[in-house]
């Protein structure tokens, strides 16, 4: 389900500026776009060329052969195996496809090779129209030591660091100790928090640089460093930039985007909360001044760190399209992509800065396949079961998965896109809160309920946003979650409800339909037909009783209370509905069942109940013994730092795996003698196999602390 541009009339002129110009010029005749890129850019990509008449290719890894973006566009090429290195990132790969299917165009969507500055320039060389800034805008704002020099000089704000070519560790550290601790230490080619550590103290500064640029080679084949003052508690606001090539620009306001865990947003809202008419225009201003500076054409993204007197100093330019760029369409009215396409093609930008008026507020919430109990760990696996909120003029999701898909390790693990609009931030961050409650993911661990307690948190309804919310919150953010009484109610009188609903569709396709004993189910002779139900919530065992009365009410007895209940089931086309009364209280959830577990989403979250599997029927031939170091998540192997025979001491690190672009530390969870490493280097592995072996040391006694991972 995507629903992409937000109709709303109610931007009157601003619209019709845009259907104005909503026909091609013909200066560079553009008819066919390849899309360089996968999910859900992708797909969005497709539906605005759509919208204009033209012609969408869309590439694929072994991976996505089934994905989404395939089957949306009227082309579609393989290109190579899951490994983003020999596929999305072949550059003559996607330049053979884009001459063979006849484009004039590329796209690049966000991530891969949307800013690496040789597939811009092979492009141009190529006589293939870039969708994208001219790569000289690209190599300066790309760097991130040039691209602060030049932001000096053009007079917008920047925090002062190391930017030099020695980039021995020894002058490293020294340069960050004359900063000051704590320090920023980024991959001059970074973004998207790739190759970015912070070191609080000198002792942890050599590990931290060490991962760093291993993280840097691995996502931009470049392991050049500069270190920054980390500026503490700060927000991040960042500007949406417009360029043709005709030199005219205009700033699109601002979005917040200041909430973020690994360094990567998961929710986003524009404008940014609680700032001062002046420094609206200001920050709007120098971010023009930036892409002045480098002569930017197209769509781009300038970033500000934000102290709480609101003043702001440049981070760095993004020289592509964000993934949060709707927020920006939903309070300006415009479609970023369509404005691309045809500044691409040599079309003067349709508004000037004066007809650019912000309407509303707008959130971003990034649906996630990872689990924030468990460090924000991604996850991968098959969607069993997906069902969005319904879309609208005011909510809308971008998305390139659908029920069924998969997940996969190779990528970035988000799913979705959920963004909402209202008339002002307490209405829009309410209907976001509602649309979260009505997302339903299953088959792996999601951030919805994280994100759900995220925008209801006070100091987040008030607006007090920064990049350290969540570790200042994380009591709230993290509360233990206990299964509430009426959720046990529904979902035992559910079973009942569809095995009653099952007997009776068996009754249907029997010769003898008439049969008594089919409507005799648990019926016991002058007594009240009973129940026992047997559930798991956690490591908790349920046992519940649930007696049907004469009245077709239920009486449901459990841990020492009993509750009265009557329910219906409510069959729709996507999703069953229990309503129930409980005691007299009125209430209603979704029941999805899959494999041996009972889901319910209620307007309290997602509750899941398991019926016991015997022991004999459990295997651990993958569960890894207590001696072993084990995989927190599927991934990667990208380097095993132990042999066999080798001694280690509790919390030295054993294997380094890569999952969805990001680096894992996974360490000893005691110390002992490796014994046995069971995968090398370029392996792919699953959850929860054992990865390295070792006997216990002695002295270390009978520790059951678990492995920890970066």
């Amino acid at each position: 389900m995507n629903t992409i541009i937000n109709p709303l009339s109610k931007f009157n002129r601003l619209s019709l500026l845009i259907l104005q110009n909503r026909k091609l010029s013909n200066k560079s005749s553009i008819e066919k776009i390849l899309i360089a890129n996968r999910g859900e850019i992708a797909c969005r990509v497709i539906k605005t060329a759509r919208s204009l008449g033209i012609r969408t290719v869309s590439i694929y890894s072994e991976a996505d052969k089934n994905a989404l973006h395939v089957s949306m566009a009227d082309e579609a090429y393989h290109i190579g195996p899951a490994a983003a290195s020999q596929s999305y990132l072949c550059q003559d790969k996607i330049i053979d496809v884009t001459k063979r299917s006849g484009a004039q165009a590329i796209h690049p969507g966000y991530g891969f090779l949307s800013e690496n500055v040789e597939f811009a320039e092979l492009c141009g060389n190529q006589g293939i129209i870039f969708i994208g800034p001219p790569s000289t805008a690209i190599r300066d704002m790309g760097i991130k030591s040039t691209s602060k020099a030049i932001m000096s000089a053009a007079g917008v704000p920047v925090i002062e660091g190391y930017h030099g070519d020695d980039q021995s560790d020894s002058r490293l550290k020294q340069e960050a100790a004359a900063i000051g601790y704590p320090v920023m230490i980024k991959a001059v080619r970074g973004g998207g928090g790739k190759g970015m550590r912070i070191s609080m103290t000198e002792s942890e500064f050599d590990e931290q640089l060490e991962s760093a640029r291993r993280e840097a080679m691995k996502s931009f084949g470049d392991q050049v460093m500069l270190i920054e003052k980390f500026v503490e508690m700060p927000r991040h606001v960042e500007v949406q930039v417009f360029g043709d090539q005709h030199g005219n620009y205009v700033y699109l306001f601002e979005r917040d985007c200041s909430v973020q865990r690994r360094h990567q947003k998961i929710i986003e809202e524009a404008p940014a909360p609680g700032l001062s008419e002046e420094t609206r225009k200001a920050i709007g201003e120098a971010a023009v001044r930036a892409a002045q500076a480098v002569n930017y054409v197209g769509a781009g993204t300038v970033e500000f760190i934000m102290d709480k007197n609101q003043k702001f100093y440049f981070m760095e330019m993004n020289t592509r399209l964000q993934v949060e760029h709707p927020v920006t369409e939903m309070v300006t009215g415009t479609d970023l992509v369509d404005w691309q396409i045809k500044v691409a093609a040599g079309e003067q930008l349709p508004v000037t800065q004066n007809d650019i008026k912000l309407n509303g507020h707008a959130f971003e919430a990034r649906i996630y396949a990872e689990d924030p109990n468990n460090s924000f760990m991604p996850g991968a696996g098959p969607l069993l079961h997906l069902s969005p909120p319904q879309s609208d003029s005011n909510t809308r999701i971008d998305t390139g998965v659908r029920q069924g898909d998969e997940v996969s390790v190779h990528y970035d693990p988000m799913i979705a896109k959920l963004i909402v609009w209202s008339e002002d931030r307490e209405s829009a961050l309410r209907r976001c809160r509602s649309a979260l409650m009505e997302y339903q993911v299953l088959g792996l661990n999601t951030n919805i309920q994280f994100l759900s307690d995220l925008a209801k948190h006070p100091e987040f309804m008030k607006g007090n946003v920064h990049t350290d919310f969540i570790p200042q919150f994380s009591q709230d953010l993290f509360p233990e979650r206990v299964t509430s009484t009426t959720a046990v109610c529904q979902a035992a009188v559910a079973m009942v409800l569809q095995q009653a609903q099952k007997v009776k569709e068996l009754a249907k396709n029997t010769q003898d339909p008439f049969s008594p004993f089919w409507m005799c189910t648990a019926t016991r002779v002058n007594q009240n037909p009973t129940r026992w139900i047997n559930l798991l919530d956690g490591d908790k065992e349920l046992k519940i009783e649930v007696i049907t009365n004469l009245d077709a009410t239920y009486t449901v007895n459990f841990a020492g209370q009993s509750y009265t209940v009557s329910a219906s089931l409510k069959q729709s086309e996507d999703r069953t509905n229990i309503l129930t009364v409980i005691d007299g209280v009125k209430t209603q959830a979704c029941v999805v069942n899959v494999g041996n577990s009972l889901h319910l989403f209620t307007s309290e979250g997602q509750h899941e109940l398991k019926l016991p599997i015997p022991k004999f029927m459990l295997s651990t031939a993958d569960a890894g013994g207590l001696g072993d170091a084990v995989s927190p998540m599927p991934g990667v192997i990208e380097k095993v730092t132990v042999t066999p025979g080798a001694q280690v001491e509790k919390g030295d690190p054993l294997v380094i795996m890569i999952a969805m672009k990001m680096e894992y530390v996974i360490r000893a969870p005691k110390s002992g003698v490796v014994e046995s490493v069971f995968y090398k280097v370029g392996d792919t592995v699953q959850k929860g196999v054992a990865l390295v072996h070792f006997k216990e040391d002695q002295s270390e006694g009978q520790s059951a602390d678990d492995s920890n991972t970066d």
